[in-house]
């Protein structure tokens, strides 16, 4: 190959590299008109689901649920990053709370005994007469092995 054949082969590859595409359809519609017999195409058919009560509950319901379980695992991860760094600001995040809660149900502890105490009447009112009793307790223990009878008289 001589190399203005060579020249000439290169200028062809390169224009026919460079060339636009052709650009294939991606939808067809057929024009043709539909038999007068025969089988009938598909009729499109419109979609109103309507969905039951119950069943959008459910998901609210479900939605609710993951969402909250998202929270609380992240909460939990997050203690357990307090966990994993013992310095006083862990300990601070474990203990505060803990100590926060124990004050509060303290607190509401005495003041329910104070109201409680405001409530109540102490004053007792007996009638009738009142005798106090004698009474021995004798305790005799004998045998070899110790057997102890309480006999309580009046």
């Amino acid at each position: 190959m001589s190399d203005a054949e060579a020249i000439a082969e290169a200028r062809r590859i390169i224009a026919d590299a460079y060339r636009p595409v052709r650009q294939m359809p991606t939808a067809y519609r057929d024009s043709t008109p539909l038999p007068a017999y025969g089988t009938t195409p598909p009729v499109p058919q419109p979609d109103h689901r309507i969905v039951p009560a119950w069943a959008a509950g459910t998901a609210v319901a479900g939605i609710g649920v993951g969402a909250a379980c998202v929270g609380i695992g992240c909460g939990i991860w997050l203690a357990c990053q307090g966990f994993a760094a013992v310095t006083l600001t862990s300990v601070l995040f474990i203990t505060l709370p803990i100590a926060a809660v124990a004050a509060v149900a303290t607190a509401i502890g005495s003041a329910v005994r104070s109201i409680k105490a405001t409530h109540t009447e102490t004053h007792h009112h007996y009638t009738g007469p009142v005798t106090q009793q004698n009474t021995t307790l004798n305790t005799p223990t004998r045998g070899l092995i110790a057997r102890t009878h309480n006999d309580l008289r009046h």
